[in-house]
């Protein structure tokens, strides 16, 4: 017996299930427990979700779908972390996310606009693959072919026979009343890009044959490209679903290993990074200009692009060891970033510029090693005027070793603290020390001021610092009782922490998933994390790929009848 998780399909069946603040789509069948006997074996694994697409997806999908130059211009809503005990990644957060009634007019407006460029003249020669007999009238059999071709990558499936003829129909009423095929076509298709089939990322689930219950082949595509790619399926691996070469071993590796040897697994390595390491809220970062007049919108952007470009070229391009981030003196960098690190860049191109980025290798010694150092972390965990140890010591804790830290009282004083004119208390460390003198304070800065003390060297801008106030900076402290004197030496500890592997291993799987590590699947967890050490050597493509072959990637608990929720608009 197959159980498919299905939603509506049109535009008017989406409004049927929004309320003004949320949408509630229903699984539709439910288990025969008589007929299925492995509810043991189903427990093991988590539900499959329905995953709103975030911006960046959205964005690559209209590319990939109708060519890198049609515009998408509309406001998205502003995507909500999860908690960090539960993973704090997006790629999480969008499995339980819900549409507004704003934000579905915003999807029908890009929908609308999209459309009227894919079927104007400039694009219709080659995004629509046949010509209508009459283009002031409806062409049931090119609009067919239309829907058929499009809608495949739009819903990352085939179309039903239902579904195209319920397209045709729309598009020929369409056609009829405005007088133009082209027309007709591209207001069906604006329908279809407010469909949940395309906004959400539906996985739709069959009995597997040890009893259980997995994702079907299409929806195993949808996981593997949006894992390996953040992006949806490509032509190849629809035909491989479509094939059924999905649901065996072999035709799983060969799909995986073709999509990691692709130059878009860069992207994906990004986006994974990107989500991790909470670049996010770059959006929301402001430094004042009177303390830090050289952190400019430029050096906010491009210190982003740094972090990323540095990772892919140690962990994808060179293949290197994830634990190497912590340590590593290789980065890129602009002319706009040298000058916030003080570093000389002397190469230029032969029109005698400097070109837009460099690879650079600071000398052993150097302050500066690893991401910790990097304006990315420094400056995003850091209040506008000044730097922040407890912001980056709990960012330490969260982001690399997947340690929730409780939230502060909501009755703490932070006077102290914030006061760095103080003549008493004229380095973050004598600020730090005095505040947690408060009992109710003392525990959690424990845990994480000491780590990022150690990073106190760098000001809230990240540029290099000794003194602060005139009064030398004192950088040392231990983790998990072992001392460091500075950062450098708080590097290698983390490069040597059992925690930074484990830590790594679950953002990657809660980033393929979908979701949290379900109970039942802490047995997988740990394997993967042994043998990320001992066999694939720290290097994250092996991690990727071994996550992305496992059965258990495809996995889900058995589907569960729910209730459709609908409320009239308002």
């Amino acid at each position: 017996m197959t159980f498919l998780t299905k939603v509506p399909a049109t535009k008017s069946q989406l409004l049927s299930c929004l309320s003004a603040v949320a949408i509630t789509c229903a699984l539709a069948a439910s288990a025969n427990s008589a007929d299925e006997p492995a509810a043991a074996a189903v427990a093991k694994a988590g539900p499959a979700k329905m995953h709103l697409l975030t911006q960046e997806q959205y964005r690559q999908v209209i590319a990939d779908t109708f060519g890198p130059d049609i515009e998408v211009n509309g406001q998205f809503a502003t995507e909500l972390r999860g908690r960090p005990d539960q993973g704090g990644l997006l790629a999480v957060s969008t499995g339980e996310t819900s549409i507004s009634a704003t934000q579905l007019q915003s999807f029908d407006s890009m929908g609308r606009a999209i459309s009227s460029q894919v079927t104007d003249p400039q694009h219709r020669a080659y995004l629509v693959p046949c010509k209508p007999a009459n283009e002031r009238a409806a062409d049931n059999a090119c609009a067919a072919e239309f829907f058929k071709t499009t809608g495949r990558i739009l819903f990352r499936r085939p179309l039903t026979d239902q579904e195209v003829q319920l397209q045709v129909k729309v598009a020929a009423e369409a056609a009829e009343k405005v007088r133009s095929f082209y027309d007709g076509i591209g207001f069906s298709l604006a329908s279809m890009m407010v469909s949940p089939e395309f906004l959400f990322r539906q996985e739709n689930v069959k009995s597997s044959s040890d009893g259980g219950f997995e994702l079907d082949d299409y929806s195993k595509a949808s996981r593997l490209s949006f894992f390996l790619w953040n992006a949806q399926p490509d032509s190849e691996l629809l035909r491989a679903a479509e094939a059924g070469e999905l649901s065996t071993q072999a035709g799983t590796n060969k799909q995986v290993d073709r999509m990691i040897a692709s130059r878009r697994f860069e992207g994906a390595v990004r986006s994974f990074f990107a989500d991790m390491l909470h670049f996010d809220e770059y959006s929301a970062l402001q430094k004042d200009g009177t303390v830090f007049p050289k952190f400019t919108l430029t050096v906010s952007a491009e210190s982003e692009e740094q972090t990323l470009r540095t990772l892919v070229d140690l962990l994808v391009t060179n293949k290197g060891d994830y634990r190497d981030i912590f340590t590593t003196r290789k980065t890129f960098l602009t002319t706009t970033l040298a000058a916030i690190y003080n570093y000389p860049l002397v190469k230029t191109t032969a029109s005698m510029e400097p070109p837009a980025w460099q690879a650079v290798e600071y000398p052993e010694g150097d302050a500066r090693a690893g991401v910790l150092s990097h304006i990315s972390f420094t400056a995003l965990h850091s209040h506008p005027g000044r730097s922040s140890p407890t912001i980056r010591g709990k960012a330490l804790r969260e982001v690399f070793l997947c340690q929730k830290v409780p939230d502060p009282p909501a009755n703490v004083n932070f006077n102290v603290v914030q006061d760095t004119s103080n003549p008493l208390y004229k380095t973050a460390r004598a600020r730090v020390e005095a505040h947690m003198t408060t009992p109710a304070c003392a525990g959690c800065h424990k845990v994480m001021d000491p780590m990022g003390l150690s990073l106190e060297t760098f000001d809230g801008a990240g540029s290099y610092r000794t003194t602060e106030n005139g009064v030398k900076i004192d950088t040392s402290g231990a983790f998990n009782g072992k001392p460091f004197k500075d950062s450098l030496e708080l590097i290698k500890v983390l490069h040597d922490e059992p925690a930074t592997l484990s830590c790594i291993v679950n953002r990657a799987v809660a980033y393929g998933l979908g979701r949290e590590i379900a109970g039942g699947e802490k047995a997988w967890y740990t394997g993967l994390t042994k043998a990320f050490a001992e066999q694939d050597k720290y290097r994250l493509p092996d991690l990727f790929r071994r996550i992305a072959t496992s059965p258990e990637f495809f996995r889900v608990a058995e589907p569960q009848q729910t209730a459709v929720k609908s409320a009239a608009l308002n």
